[in-house]
């Protein structure tokens, strides 16, 4: 059960232009709509921030890079460590 509220004022057109949609999607309301909306688009730029994605290429060439590597230095050691404090997620 929903129990956060959001409150928001918007242009007359986008509300009807909104409500059209709400309507031919066949949902029960504007606010589901808006919600159905807010959870997929917020999921998807969550998504893009918190990913990398590379083309497998580079993804070989950083993994060669690492079957190479004799041990890490102390900008990587120092970074290991940043991340284990919990300063970075």
């Amino acid at each position: 059960m929903a129990t956060a509220r959001l409150d928001i004022r918007l242009d007359e057109e986008i509300k009807a232009k909104a409500e059209k949609a709400s309507a031919l999607l066949g949902l029960k309301s504007l606010t589901e709509y808006v919600v159905r909306l807010m959870d997929e688009d917020s999921t998807k730029v969550v998504s893009e921030h918190e990913s990398i994605t590379v083309e497998a290429n580079v993804f070989d060439q950083f993994m060669a890079a690492c079957d190479e590597a004799k041990a890490p230095n102390k900008a990587l050691l120092e970074a290991a460590v940043f991340t284990q404090n919990g300063e970075f997620k």
